[in-house]
């Protein structure tokens, strides 16, 4: 039993590097077929590692040996558990040492899967607690927290109000508990003999070419008609027309109308040079018809396709995917007349079966794009032979849930069957809709955009008999990889629950250990995505599990996600969300033991979102011992170039706020926050912590100051409101951060003061502070592979997508750049269009060239460079910015979203001292001039700057260090410095 004012291992250290790399080196292999991972066996959103859950939680129920209330009794049964994977030397720190080493090694993936390392684990948690602790997990989601809790050897009570989710809970953490070498290999037998089944029924549909070349996918395009006077074509919705840009095996598309015809006659061709391929018929979803050139607008396509009901049943076929006959690389060749009527026959025995399944998510939050064209339910999003070749499976499936209850009267065991059948069958539905897309790899799934489903013109059919991604066969040997990995893992099984956690399930003070990962408002609408899923598993499960899959979609009203499209018991708005996550932790605080502790999860770069989460934390009673950023996102995840992405989750480790806990003061906050935040930030760069993810990782200490008081007054009796203590977070963090990069003037100055660089420099210095990467891969000028999916498949909806390819430099959220520069005396809107430019929430740095023309006038470098070197001693203020010093009123480029004004008299002073050349400006100026290869005029400036002071070189280094690596700016910085006069 650990004393209850004893520290746990968490709240004093944690192995963070290692945990980090063992959750990178996982997220690179859990999608490897044999891996046997967890989210191999379906589909789930923002599952976290296995890695840190484990790692966390097991510092969670370890005490601190160093603390002074550490039972003497585990320490002697921490060292002799300890002592055949290491020495463990006498004093306290050594053990601590050993059980942070121990944490760090069963973090690994192989490492875990050594029965003696789990072994090792659950003694020492035995030995830390006694009796066998109760861990509660009331958002299990995917079941990453609860499944370690059971490798732990840890009671675990998970509950989720989603159906899919409860059936795979129940799956991994009852069914495989119980039943799992048994389950494993009966789901083996009839599983072949599924895939036999289903080969035989179905092979004659999607048809070997006259080489036995079996086809891997056809490639379609939805079609409208050209709505142009005299014209009337079909147009074939194309995005892109080139198929393959392989050497030697270059493949395009061409869209010829034969003459009279209104029909398009599709040909495959290998181009000889990028010239011969058209561009695409479609861009935005509006048309343009290559019969006659003319474009129906977008509203007219959504018209079009929605009295279609989306227009998968009569697209065109464009392409054939088979394998090349070399066995390396794909072949694309136009549909042959055994292709044609294998279609047709499927088509028409499609049009007598009837799919029930939810609707489709409205339109808002649900980041649902297709139900404008006429998409409104989930069966919609299937074609013709995608409906045929599903209900045939389904078919199959069930055919063999009845012969091997021929073999078996286990009805729990065979009910476990079907539960894992349908969750391949189901997983498998991804990859066989309208709204996949076909890259060099494969098919996508239509949730390759995380939480939100784009519209595709165009998309591709899998073949489902294919072992690959798109097969049904894939998604098999997944789910059984799954089971013979649980199955090897003798864990004491737990029943999960289809429960919300406000329905207080459990009596109070009942759970040692809370861990969870809540939902995010509107990250990620679950319901609404998941009725997709429920949709296939209910066609088998509803008579074997009618108390989850009866009704006719999931649940939206008890939901706890941000999400306007629910009006279920009011509006669920941000107001509703907020209101309820603080009764859920009221909840979990209801349940917790009084020496219990608990971890929150957060991995949301909305610092409103943050606020909000941790005010419902605090408000509910809880208080904040501990803070770990550990690396739980994939870095494929970041949204592209030049964007802001979380690579770590906030790991918030809290305790029950005493009920008798004192009322704090405001000065003595303030004194202790610089420093508690100074040495984390510290400690986190020396782990590889960077950016944004260091940005909220420092949040955890600050409230761990703030989190412990009732309240905190200031020294007129007035209540400190959490959001007036995170802008004091805010500022401390962006002070460290610019004494960091600039100097310790700039982090003590403020409005430019004296010995300080001017806003731009600060405010250019943050910016790209904040943009580093965690461990600095895949940093803000890489191109990660998400992005090269999103640019393969693209999101029809371009003008409510974030646009890709067209503004170069970086973006933060407003938010974000709006919370640093407030405390520091930066005003945003002043340097709005000179330095950054802000659209729909996001703020752009703007790349260095595009200052050009603000910098140097129409005339460019080269006029300035002239006037350098005819004067080198000239001061280079008087060049910048020549529509200043112009006798007529120039038309300069304003403030305002490139905005044209008028300059007015260009001798007014305010508009002068406004433009007046900042060391930033000069630096830019120098760059450009590297650039555009004006040597003689960049060493004259080069020369004044010496002269002029140390700020220019200074700036120059710190941006030089902050820029990413390749990055277009870096190059220009360093070959300038290099020309720096010694």
């Amino acid at each position: 039993m650990i004393p209850k004012n004893c520290k746990r291992l968490a709240e004093v250290d944690f192995p963070l590097s290692a945990v980090n790399d063992a959750c990178v080196e996982e997220n690179n292999r859990k999608t490897r077929v044999d891996s046997g991972h967890i989210s191999l066996l379906h589909a789930w959103w923002a599952r976290r590692p296995l890695a840190s859950c484990r790692s966390l939680l097991l510092t969670l129920l370890l005490p601190d040996p160093c603390d002074p209330l550490c039972p003497a009794e585990f320490k002697a049964a921490a060292r002799k558990a300890l002592q055949q994977h290491r020495k463990v030397g006498l004093k306290d720190a050594d053990l601590q040492k050993a059980l942070l080493a121990f944490v760090a090694d069963i973090a690994n993936w192989d490492i875990v899967r050594v029965a003696g390392y789990v072994s090792t684990a659950r003694e020492l948690v035995k030995a830390a607690h006694g009796a066998i602790p109760h861990v509660l997990d009331p958002f299990s989601g995917g079941g990453s927290i609860p499944l370690e809790a059971q490798r732990l050897g840890c009671e675990v009570t998970a509950s989720d109000v989603n159906p899919v989710a409860w059936l795979l809970l129940k799956i991994a953490l009852e069914w495989c508990g119980r039943k799992g070498p048994e389950l494993a290999d009966l789901f083996e037998e009839w599983a072949e003999w599924t895939l036999k089944e289903a080969e035989k029924r179905l092979a004659e549909y999607y048809p070997a070419d006259a080489q036995r070349r079996k086809p891997l996918a056809y490639l379609w395009a939805r079609t409208v008609r050209c709505e142009a006077a005299g014209c009337g074509a079909r147009i074939p919705l194309v995005r892109n027309l080139v198929l393959s840009t392989s050497k030697g095996r270059k493949k395009a598309l061409r869209i010829v109308y034969p003459k009279g015809s209104l029909e398009p006659r599709i040909e495959v061709f290998a181009p000889v040079s990028d010239r011969e391929v058209e561009r695409g018929t479609v861009a935005g979803n509006n048309a343009t018809c290559l019969k006659c050139h003319m474009v129906t607008p977008r509203e007219r396509v959504q018209a079009q396709l929605r009295e279609k009901h989306g227009g998968a049943d009569d697209a065109i076929l464009l392409a054939v995917v088979r394998g090349n006959t070399s066995g390396r690389g794909k072949d694309y060749e136009p549909p042959n007349r055994q292709d044609m009527e294998a279609f047709s026959k499927a088509a028409t025995k499609s049009k007598s079966i009837k799919i029930e399944m939810p609707p489709a998510p409205p339109e808002g939050d649900t980041g649902f794009r297709p139900r404008p064209y006429g998409i409104t339910n989930w069966a919609d999003v299937l074609a013709p032979r995608q409906r045929f070749s599903r209900w045939v499976l389904h078919e199959v499936i069930e055919d063999a849930l009845k012969e091997a209850a021929k073999k078996t009267k286990d009805k729990d065991l065979l009910d476990a069957l079907a539960a894992c059948l349908y969750a391949a069958y189901s997983d498998n539905g991804q990859y066989h809709t309208s709204l996949c897309v076909w890259l060099s790899e494969g098919v996508t799934s239509i949730f390759i955009q995380g939480s939100g489903v784009p519209m595709r013109a165009d998309f591709v059919e899998g073949n489902p008999l294919s072992p690959n991604c798109e097969g049904l066969g894939y998604s098999i040997r997944s789910v059984q990889s799954t089971l013979r990995n649980l199955s090897a893992v003798r864990y004491q099984p737990s029943s999960p629950l289809l429960a919300n956690v406000l329905d207080a399930v459990l009596p109070e003070e009942s759970v040692d250990v809370v861990f969870t990962d809540p939902p995010y408002a509107n990250q990620i609408p679950y319901a609404h995505l998941s009725d997709f899923f429920y949709g296939w598993l209910r066609l088998g499960m509803r008579s074997r599990l009618p108390q989850a899959f009866t009704d006719p979609e999931t649940e939206k009203a008890r939901e706890l996600t941000e999400n306007r499209a629910v009006k279920d018991g009011g509006v669920h708005d941000r107001q509703w969300y907020e209101s309820h996550m603080y009764e859920a932790f009221a909840q979990m605080k209801r349940v917790i033991r009084e020496d219990g502790v608990a971890s929150v999860v957060f991995a949301h770069k909305d610092t409103d979102r943050w606020e909000a989460l941790i005010s419902a934390l605090v408000q509910a009673g809880w208080r904040t011992t501990g803070s770990w950023p550990i690396a739980t996102e994939r870095r494929q995840r970041m949204r592209g170039q030049g964007y802001a992405a979380l690579e770590t989750s906030v790991h918030l480790v809290c305790r029950p706020r005493p009920d008798d806990a004192p009322v704090g003061d405001w000065g003595e906050v303030l004194r202790e926050l610089p420093k508690r935040v100074g040495d984390w930030m510290e400690r986190l760069q020396g782990e590889g912590i960077r950016g944004a993810d260091l940005v909220f990782a420092c949040i955890g200490p600050a409230l761990e100051i703030f989190s412990r008081y009732a309240k905190v007054e200031t020294a007129d009796g007035r209540e400190v409101k959490l959001a007036e203590f995170l802008e004091k977070v805010w500022e401390v963090v962006g002070r460290a951060a610019l004494e960091q990069v600039l100097s310790t003037a700039e982090a003590k100055a403020r409005n430019g003061a004296a010995g300080a660089l001017e806003e731009d420099a600060r405010l250019t210095a943050l910016f790209l502070w904040t943009l580093q990467s965690t461990n600095g891969q895949n940093g803000p000028g890489g191109k990660s592979d998400e992005e090269a999916e999103d640019g393969a498949g693209g999101d029809e909806d371009e003008e409510e997508a974030a646009p890709r390819g067209k503004a170069k430099g970086y973006s933060l959220v407003f938010d974000v750049v709006r919370r640093f520069a407030q405390p520091l005396g930066i005003e945003l809107p002043k340097w709005e269009g000179r330095i950054i430019e802000t659209q729909k929430g996001i703020v752009r740095l703007l790349a260095v060239k595009e200052r050009a023309e603000q910098l140097f006038g129409e005339d460019g470098a080269e006029a300035v460079a002239h006037q350098l070197e005819r004067d080198p001693m000239q001061d280079l203020q008087q060049v910048l910015f020549p529509e200043l010093l112009s006798e007529r009123p120039p038309k300069i480029r304003g403030r305002k979203q490139g905005r044209i004004v008028s300059a007015g008299n260009s001798a007014d002073p305010e508009l002068k001292k406004d433009r007046e050349a900042t060391t930033l400006d000069r630096v830019h100026a120098a760059m450009l001039l590297q650039a555009g290869g004006q040597s003689n005029a960049l060493r004259a400036l080069l020369k004044a700057e010496q002269e002029r002071g140390p700020d220019f070189l200074r700036l120059a280094n710190a941006l030089s260090a902050l820029y990413p690596k390749g990055s277009e700016e870096k190059r220009l910085l360093d070959a300038m410095l290099l020309a720096v006069p010694r």
